[in-house]
């Protein structure tokens, strides 16, 4: 038994069936040959995202894809057609799995059950007797599960991604079909079934080519009779298709007698005159052809011209939802073109790619230059600002004023590492030139008496500069506000809208209002000051003491001890 299902692939009949827009030619310019010579085994071909399409997947899809065309009787120009868009096709199929892989689409449930659909379909006790079935036919059992797989991913992304984003009205379909009306018109067919009474195989005439020997008239009127007597049991009422299986002796005895649809012009002139003017369930009369007498039932009459709309509805409707859903899919699939990484080999062209997808730029390594080294001039320790003798005030602004002066003295200093200098003698590598004046500084041994102008004129010294007056803080603080004061009061004569100082009424008020409320609300009473202690801290210990040692002698005071004996008064004294 053949299953011609496993050579039908999946993933590419989708791609077929619903991407087949026309796009740009693709080129068939060879890859470069290899320098050491000969031919690799597996090459990548192109890479989506995080997979990859090799050289033997493209090379199985081509060899399928052109199994399939011819099996549909396709053209050359067509296979060539179909050719272009293999790439293309395979592409899509990764970008729908990509997207099925976010989305948390396994498909695993579905292809158990899709498995056993076929199962069913061909009659087999288990899986494993498929994946025997395969085996026999030299066809991969993981493949062809691979296959069922993405496709059902790839139609759950669709379904879920694109046609639930697609709604369709009766007005818009019933419009559709009115525009394209006569695709929907058929010729005249009537849907047949048969009963044979054979008279054995016709023999070719032996004198005149193309036709037969007369049949035998024993046999002929045998089968004659044969065939009169189930025309009677089919005028008592007997079902056709229990006859057929019963007494036909032709190929299609086991399926009822089913002979399929045919059209007006592809039967024979005298059985289409018998025929085409039955409606369905009618029969014919036993008709004698070269097989034998032959009767013949017609199931279904589909009269010619365009159908009436509700006998077409569920096609039109699906042709209609196809042709939004083609263009809808095309635009999802060049927007996940563009948010996708691919990288096609050369050699290879993809007819469905977007302008806007993002391509690696590969360019030589450029190393990045070196960094320019920051000069540094190396000075005199006294001149760096850390040393006992730091550059004065006069100094540093001499070197501002007069920048090219000190570039020059710089340029007069010897460079050079760190000299090593020993007890005695004079340092010879550092010190400036001999032509360079060195200057001299007043380390405040020699006062200088300040001059007038006209001394100054007459004996040509230099005036010194007047040195600053000291002033105390709390002077410089009082001066500071004063000039606020002073600026406060100018800016209240020039703004004529200020408003006026506050008098001391509204300075109490102000007071007044900011001061916190008492306890409920009371503020007429004034609260009683919490008792603090000024003086001099003690102990309670010491204190008890002190008292204690003054009621002692308080007590001391008032009795006087019994050894003492009290004195007689003192006389007055005598005038």
């Amino acid at each position: 038994m053949t299953l011609n299902f496993l050579r039908i692939p999946a993933a590419l009949v989708l791609g077929t069936a619903l991407f087949a827009i026309p796009g740009r030619a693709q080129l068939s310019n060879a890859a470069p040959a290899s320098p050491y010579g000969g031919s690799p085994v597996e090459e990548i071909i192109a890479r989506v995202n995080d997979r990859v399409i090799n050289t033997s997947d493209y090379n199985r899809a081509l060899k399928e894809l052109d199994q399939e065309e011819r099996q549909r009787g396709a053209s050359m120009q067509e296979m060539a057609d179909a050719r272009k868009d293999l790439l293309r096709n395979l592409i899509d199929q990764q970008l729908w799995l990509s997207k099925g892989k976010d989305l948390g689409i396994t498909g695993e449930t579905e292809l158990v059950n899709r498995l056993n659909e076929i199962r069913k379909q061909y009659h087999m006790a288990s899986l494993e007797d498929l994946e025997k079935a395969a085996q026999e036919q030299g066809v991969s059992y993981e493949d062809f599960k691979a296959n069922i797989r993405n496709g059902i991913i790839t139609q759950e992304v669709m379904r879920n991604e694109v046609g639930r984003r697609i709604s369709i009205t009766p007005g818009e379909v019933e419009r559709y079909f009115e525009q394209h009306k006569q695709e929907y018109a058929r010729q005249e067919s009537v849907h047949l079934a048969e009963i044979l009474i054979s008279t054995g195989a016709p023999v070719p005439s032996a004198t005149v080519p193309g036709e037969y020997e007369p049949v035998d008239p024993a046999k002929l009127a045998e089968a004659k009779a044969k065939a009169e007597a189930v025309e009677a049991k089919l005028r008592a009422g007997a079902d056709f298709s229990q006859l057929a299986k019963t007494f036909s002796s032709g190929t299609t005895a086991s399926s009822g007698g089913d002979l399929g649809q045919f059209r007006r012009g592809a039967l024979a002139k005298a059985l289409e005159e018998k025929v085409f003017p039955l409606k369905a369930g009618q029969y014919t009369e036993p008709i004698q052809t070269r097989q034998g007498m032959i009767i013949l039932k017609v199931i279904s009459h589909t009269p010619g011209g365009v159908p009436p709309y509700k006998d077409v509805q569920q096609d039109v409707e699906q042709n209609y939802f196809m042709s939004k859903m083609e263009p809808a899919l095309r635009a999802y699939l060049t927007k996940m073109r563009e948010e996708a990484y691919i990288d096609i080999r050369q050699g290879y062209v993809d007819t469905g790619a977007s302008p806007n997808e993002t391509k690696l730029v590969y360019s030589a390594y450029v190393p990045p230059a070196p960094k320019k080294k920051r000069k540094v001039e190396r000075t005199r320790f006294r001149d760096t600002g850390r040393g006992f003798r730091n550059k004065s005030r006069e100094q540093e602004e001499t070197a501002r004023q007069e920048p090219e002066k000190t570039k020059e003295e710089h340029a007069t200093m010897k460079m050079g590492k760190k000299e090593k200098i020993r007890f005695g003698q004079a340092p010879q590598e550092t010190l400036p030139d001999a032509t360079t004046p060195t200057p001299t500084e007043n380390a405040g041994a020699v006062t200088r008496n300040p001059l007038n102008s006209e001394q100054a004129q007459m004996t040509g010294m230099e005036q010194p500069a007047p040195e600053a007056k000291k002033t105390r803080f709390s002077d410089r603080l009082r001066d500071r506000d004063k000039q606020k004061e002073e600026k406060k009061a100018q800016a209240q004569k020039k703004d004529v809208l200020a408003p006026e100082p506050e008098t001391a009424a509204e300075v109490a008020d102000r007071q007044v209002q900011s001061a916190p409320l008492g306890l409920s609300g009371d503020t007429a009473s004034k609260k009683k000051k919490a008792e603090t202690t000024t003086g001099e801290k003690t102990r309670l210990s010491d204190r008890l003491k002190e008292e204690e040692e003054k009621k002692k002698e308080e007590a001391g005071q008032k009795a006087p001890s019994a050894n003492e004996t009290p004195t007689a008064p003192a006389p007055a004294p005598q005038q």
